[in-house]
Formats: structure tokens, sequence, C-alpha cells
């Protein structure tokens, strides 16, 4: 920390300071006495010099601590860089200081959104592979006891084990995706009863196997989003419907339309939800009391299916009575209001 480097940060006082003395010495000199002492001129500039070398001096004791700070701040490693920053010396000071301090609370808010994203992601990774090695344990189990069973009774079982395999593959795919979601989409005019149906024929040995009844309304209609992430949002909707509508319950797709929104509601006579559990479905991993109770459900298809709504501008609603009925609405704003945002 040299001396030298302080004098050419003070470079502009010093000149300040020079030319001062000049003014004084010079208004001195042509006094309307029209008589001069060369030692009076002398005393006063060299106590103002003085005066100055005090000022510089002490101010540059000061410079060296608070600069021998910051050079160890910026050569070393701090846990807490904040607290080890120097006392601020001026107004400008104090402004950049807070200015570091609000830097560094945004980086560590950063870095913490970061560490929850990658356990987030790590705790997902693991409970995918617990449960994508189920379906896999039980086609193993099922080639080595395939003796004494049928053809079809074999197929039967493989295609389900594989559908959930493919099941998992896509949440799974979805899911890595969902942060990167705004480089794979394409906003279009869709029909809303092609998506429906292809989740119908996608889940159709479900709805046979409970003899679910399916109906919905007739009349072709359209909205403005994104065909594929639509469909995923859907296919959770209506799996999640399948997999607590209890056997000959019914689930029911509706379409309604106002000046604001459309909305698709898909309704099920199921198990419901309770009223203290309604508020949660949508949070990441909670499956409620009754998704521990009666199904085995990992709590991600509503998160998911609600994260990618708002990414498309939509948003997921819910309605339930706890042993009667479960209805998720989705809201589809206007075209303009879709535009506008």
């Amino acid at each position: 920390m040299s001396f030298l480097r302080y004098l050419d940060d003070k470079r502009y006082f010093l000149i300040f300071f020079a030319g001062m003395l000049s003014f004084v010495a010079l208004m001195m000199f042509v006094s309307t006495e029209g008589t001069y002492r060369v030692g009076d001129i002398m005393y006063t500039l060299s106590g103002c010099v003085l005066l100055a070398a005090v000022y510089v001096v002490g101010g540059y004791l000061r410079w060296r601590t608070r600069n021998r700070i910051l050079h160890d701040l910026v050569n070393n490693r701090w846990d807490e860089l904040t607290v080890a920053l120097p006392e601020p010396l001026t107004y400008e000071q104090r402004q950049y200081t807070a200015l570091i301090k609000k830097l560094y609370s945004n980086k560590l808010e950063a870095i913490g959104r970061l560490q929850d994203e990658k356990k987030d992601f790590h705790d997902f990774i693991v409970s995918w592979i617990h449960e994508v090695k189920l379906p896999i344990t039980a086609c193993t189990l099922l080639f080595r006891n395939a003796s004494g069973k049928s053809v079809e009774e074999l197929i039967h079982v493989f295609e389900d084990e594989l559908f959930k395999i493919d099941h998992y593959v896509e949440q799974a795919l979805f899911y890595a995706r969902i942060d990167s979601f705004s480089k794979d989409y394409l906003i279009a005019e869709v029909s809303l009863n092609r998506i429906v149906r292809n989740s119908v024929r996608k889940y159709a040995k479900m709805f046979v196997a409970k003899r679910v009844h399916f109906t919905m309304w007739e009349k072709e209609e359209w909205v403005h989003t994104d065909a594929k992430w639509l469909g995923y949002i859907v296919d959770q909707i209506m799996s999640n419907a399948l997999k607590y509508v209890g056997d000959s319950g019914s689930i029911v797709c509706s379409f309604e339309a106002d000046n604001e929104e459309k909305r698709l509601s898909i309704r099920d006579t199921g198990i419901g939800i309770k009223a203290e559990d309604i508020g949660r479905i949508f949070e990441k991993g909670f499956t409620g009391t009754n998704g521990r109770q009666l199904a085995k459900s990992t709590g991600l298809g509503l998160y998911l299916a609600n994260r990618m709504a708002v990414k498309l501008g939509h948003r997921l609603s819910v309605q339930s009575e706890e042993g009667s009925y479960t209805t998720l609405t989705l809201h589809f704003p206007n075209s303009n209001h879709l535009y506008e945002m």
C-alpha cells in the first residue's frame, strides 16, 4: 500500500491545494497597501502546507489500514465476506458497502436455490429409481415363474408393467426439462377434445379394469397452448382421477367459457380430498392422508402439472369433498390475455 499510490488517489485535491496556495500568495503580493513582506507570505504558506501535510498523512494511515483489509479480502477466502468488510469512511464508501452486501446476499440466495434444486433432483432420482425397479422386478419374477401361465396372461401382465415403466420414464423426462421449458414449447391453437381423447385412450385399460364410466362434451373446442405439454398435464390429472376413483365410478370432463377464460374440468367420483389437504395438493412430494392410505403416490404428478400450467400461462384449481368427488379445473386465458402475458 505505497504512499505514492495514495497521493495518486488524492491528485485532484493536491492540484486544488496548489492552486489555492498560488491564489493566496498572489493576493498577498498585490495587497492594497502596495508593499509585502516575503517572510509573512512564506510563513502563511508554510502553515497551510503543514496543515495539508497533517491531513494527507492522517488520511494515508486510514487509507492504508482499509486497503490492507480489502487486499486480504480479495486474495484470501472468507466465509462471511460482509462481516470482514472494513468500516466505510465516506458516504460514497457506505453506498458501495451497501451495494456489496446486497450483491453478496443475492449471491447467497441464488446458491441456496441451486442447492435446493440439486437436492430436490437428487431426491427425485433416488425415489424414481426405487419406483422404476418395482415393475422391472415384477417382469423378472414373471419370467422365472412363467410355467403354467398362458401367453395371453403373460402379455397382459407385461403390458401393465411396461406401461408403468413408460410412465415413470416420461415423468423423469418432463421433470428434467421443466427448467428449460422456454426452449421446448410452441403455442398454437389446439383441439382440447383431441387432447382429452388421447389421454383416455392412453389409460383405456385402467378404465376397463375398474369399469369406470367416462363422459365428455361433444362440440369441438380449441385453446391456445402447447399440445405436448398440455397433453402431459391432462394425463397427470386423468391418472390421478383413475387412481382414486372406485370400481364402477365415473369421470366427467366438461368445458366452459366466458369473456375472461376457458375452463376444462375433470371430475371424478372418488374418495375426495380432506379439507386440510386441499391447499397443499400441488406441493412437491405431498400425497395427503388419503394418498398415503389408499394408493402408492410419489406426490409429483400434480406438482409437475401445476408447474407446467403456470409456465404455459394457465392455472390449475381444485374443488373436492371427502368421500364424494374431486374436480380439477384447468383455466385457459382468452387469446388476447395470453398475448399480453
